[in-house]
């Protein structure tokens, strides 16, 4: 299979993309910089925010091999900290990357599977676009902006043998931790005095997190599927739980144990 992924040059995106080439399918995968070569992956130069560059690497994949039957949307960002300190700048660009980036690519991604006659989309969500986290706000609205998109999505392609899947991480262990941009204004410490352990539990949990080949091979299984699931969550046992408590608690005792476990007061 012809497989487009975006944001290949670290984390899940590289894990896929050399995953997914070492089981023979065609891989390309999107690339801001010069990057290494990595075995059976070609790279295509785009810039999810910049609707131009997104359309060409969508075009030169065309080019080369005529279709493209699964698409991975990755590329994605972080940034943390209280709500009302979050400079808008950085609340803009969490949104613009993380939804209107697979939204521009998918702009161009859908007509072509349509044409096709099928493909399969994979979305990367998080458990974090299923409940609200605390001083990763605009993060989280990043995911549930993503999960009511593929919703939708999926009702719209129905009966037109095109796969809309969402995928779900908890913690991993990647370089998403170390580039997340987190407030630091000494005033946000001031008027959350949890913040600065919440961050440190927060990066904990990452740093200590699945390893992203884990979720590699889940997807590489998942594309392979002739009816894949709606969602998976991908996470330990404890993450995949919190879900289920959601769906089941009282929204107050939940949101009770959510900030006992974030550490908030």
């Amino acid at each position: 299979m012809v497989v487009l992924i975006t944001g290949v040059s670290s984390g899940f995106g590289r894990a896929m993309a050399l995953e997914l080439a070492a089981q023979g399918h065609k891989v390309y995968g999107t690339v801001r910089r010069d990057m290494p070569a990595m075995p059976g992956v070609n790279y295509v130069n785009a810039e999810v925010q910049d609707e131009e560059s997104v359309r060409q690497a969508v075009e030169a994949v065309m080019q080369a091999e005529g279709r493209i039957d699964v698409f991975i949307s990755n590329a994605g960002m972080g940034i943390g900290g209280p709500i009302e300190f979050t400079p808008m700048a950085d609340a803009d660009r969490q949104m613009d990357v993380n939804f209107m980036g697979m939204v521009r690519f998918l702009h161009y991604i859908v007509p072509i599977m349509r044409r096709q006659g099928g493909g399969k989309i994979l979305c990367f969500s998080s458990i974090g676009g299923l409940m609200g986290l605390p001083f990763q706000g605009f993060y989280s609205a990043s995911k549930f902006a993503i999960e009511g998109y593929c919703e939708a999505l999926r009702l719209e392609l129905r009966g037109k043998n095109i796969d809309v899947v969402l995928i779900e991480p908890g913690d991993f262990a990647t370089g998403f931790t170390a580039s997340r941009k987190s407030t630091l204004a000494p005033e946000a410490y001031e008027a959350y005095p949890t913040y600065a352990e919440s961050l440190k539990s927060i990066e904990n949990d990452e740093q200590s997190g699945l390893k992203p080949e884990y979720l590699a091979k889940k997807v590489a299984c998942i594309i392979k599927k002739k009816h894949p699931a709606y969602h998976y969550i991908i996470a330990n046992l404890e993450q995949r739980l919190s879900v289920t408590l959601k769906r089941l608690l009282p929204q107050p005792l939940f949101a009770a144990i959510l900030a006992s476990y974030y550490k908030l007061k």
